[in-house]
């Protein structure tokens, strides 16, 4: 039973160790609820999990607009300044290396282990923050494509 826990308790020995309260909190709940054995969540997870987080991401980004703190005065001012376009640039890479991510981890899903691994120690030990699985994941297409790795 110990072993088929060990990774999460790893991890979240992991994010205790470097204070880092989201990876000791996904890990301990998933113990948690791999433990009680709620698998049919664990299930529901798996489905739809980064979708309700993206969802709640973009509430966050969406928030300033709902409070009327940002307008249309400010979006058209985004585009008359050097930093809103570099912004703009910014938001379009993003955007693509997420569907670069999204294509990778549909065509090899086993690299799903690499990311988690390298989010969770750059979350540890690089104070890192982890929102940008799928960003990973393009940053990782776009390495694979660069180094000939990738399937064809």
């Amino acid at each position: 039973m110990v072993q088929d826990n060990l990774l999460l308790l790893v991890i979240f020995a992991l994010g205790m160790a470097f204070n880092n309260n989201l990876i000791a909190a996904s890990a301990g709940s998933l113990l948690v609820l791999k433990l009680v054995k709620l698998r049919v969540i664990l299930l529901l997870f798996e489905r739809r999990a980064v979708d309700v987080g993206l969802l709640f991401l973009l509430i966050a980004v969406l928030v300033p607009f709902a409070l009327d703190r940002v307008g249309f005065d400010e979006i058209l001012n985004t585009f008359r300044s050097v930093k809103g376009l570099a912004a703009i640039a910014g938001g379009i890479a993003a955007a693509y290396l997420c569907g670069r991510g999204l294509l990778l981890l549909q065509l090899e899903p086993e690299i799903v282990v690499g990311l988690v691994v390298g989010t969770v120690l750059g979350v540890s030990l690089l104070k890192g923050i982890p929102v940008g699985p799928l960003a990973a994941a393009g940053i990782t297409a776009i390495l694979f494509n660069l180094l000939g790795l990738g399937k064809r």
